[in-house]
């Protein structure tokens, strides 16, 4: 025989007669409800702590509904990080897939407007070719993206998949990009100092022309700072050859000294073995302004050239070299000393910039490769 049933309305009455002064055996004979469960319903619907306190019953659906309301909440916080139109519906289905185990899948697509009927539906689908193909260059995205350490962004990834032979557009690179979460460091505004008066004394021979024909042609140079905790602001001296955008030459050192300058410049010349007629153009540091450096200069049959005043446009390559070592590796590390720092240099410059990173303004290519073809042409 099965068990009789009650409505919400049925128990709530009997409570309320028993409130009245009914006996509980005399809505029991009456009602054809034992003692027992009527007793189990005054206690549930019976205040608790005085007449104006909610009963458990009120307790227990409050308790339920705040679960279901932070349900949704954490839901929206972890399945939400972007507006509802711009979330494909497979991404949602994932997010369910991973949280379904915390939460009911029907609280779950209710929260994040995705039909139900969708989310069972694409367990039993099978994945297009285009799904197919972009899932494979979502893949090899992640892995160039990761070679490059984080550095290379969707211009070159886009490149270096067209070279493997992938038929993607830039577009789609972004794309699918985007919904991986992969991209490229952040890229902070570039803003020159203001411009001033004219140093006519020195003389600028570059201006601005960084137009070149072959390599040790045009050669710029510049000094930055480095830090790091010991030893506290140590600096690289640069230079680099116009037409092939390598680092010929380099020196870092703890003290920003005229040796610093020389030294590179020297590294520069032993590994170019460059012709006389190298135009050099470097700012107006008393380092390249000092006789030590002019005289190694006239030796070696270079022609000097300076920046005006107040305007980095006049040698913008180099700063832009140093802008892309500083957000690239040195903004992405902290050096204990000296030497933690020169090995990472060395290693920036030696094994990536020069030999590995491609370079949209020569073609896609490498600043060795450029090298390697002037050399044999």
């Amino acid at each position: 025989m099965k068990q009789k049933r009650y409505n919400q309305e049925f128990k709530e009455t009997i409570v309320e007669l028993y409130r009245a002064g009914t006996p509980v055996n005399q809505l029991a004979s009456e009602y054809g409800v034992s003692e027992v469960t009527i007793y189990k319903w005054i206690k549930v619907h019976s205040p608790i702590g005085g007449n104006e306190s909610l009963t458990p019953a009120e307790i227990a659906a409050i308790q339920k509904e705040n679960l279901r309301l932070k349900q949704e909440v954490e839901i929206l916080k972890k399945g939400y990080d972007h507006i509802r139109e711009k979330v494909m519906d497979q991404e949602i289905i994932e997010h369910i897939n991973e949280e379904k185990a915390h939460y009911p899948v029907q609280t779950m697509c209710r929260v994040l407007k995705l039909p139900k009927s969708t989310y069972y539906q694409a367990a039993h689908k099978m994945p297009s070719a285009y799904q197919i193909e972009n899932e494979e260059i979502t893949k090899r995205i992640r892995e160039i993206h990761k070679a490059s350490k984080g550095r290379y962004g969707a211009p070159k990834i886009h490149y270096l998949l067209r070279k493997e032979g992938f038929q993607v557009s830039i577009k789609r690179v972004q794309r699918l990009m985007k919904q991986a979460r992969v991209r490229s460091i952040i890229v902070k505004k570039y803003r020159p100092a203001s411009f001033q008066s004219l140093i006519e004394e020195r003389e600028n021979r570059l201006e601005q022309d960084f137009q070149t024909t072959s390599i040790n042609e045009k050669w710029v140079a510049d000094i930055t700072y480095i830090h790091t905790h010991k030893d506290g602001w140590c600096y690289l001296a640069s230079v680099l050859d116009l037409h092939s955008k390598k680092i010929v030459g380099y020196n870092f050192a703890r003290q920003m000294t005229v040796e610093l300058v020389t030294q590179a410049l020297d590294n520069a010349i032993q590994n170019q073995d460059p012709n006389e007629g190298v135009i050099l153009h470097t700012d107006l540091g008393t380092q390249y302004t000092s006789e030590a450096f002019q005289k190694q200069l006239k030796q070696h049959g270079f022609i000097q050239s300076f920046s005006r005043k107040g305007c980095p446009y006049d040698n913008a390559c180099i700063e832009s070299f140093h802008a892309t070592l500083k957000k690239e590796e040195v903004y992405r590390n902290r050096y204990l000393d000296f030497e933690t720092a020169k090995v990472a240099l060395f290693t920036y410059i030696e094994s990536w910039y020069n030999r590995k990173r491609i370079h949209r303004a020569i073609n896609y290519l490498t600043p060795d490769e450029v090298e390697t073809l002037c050399r044999a042409a």
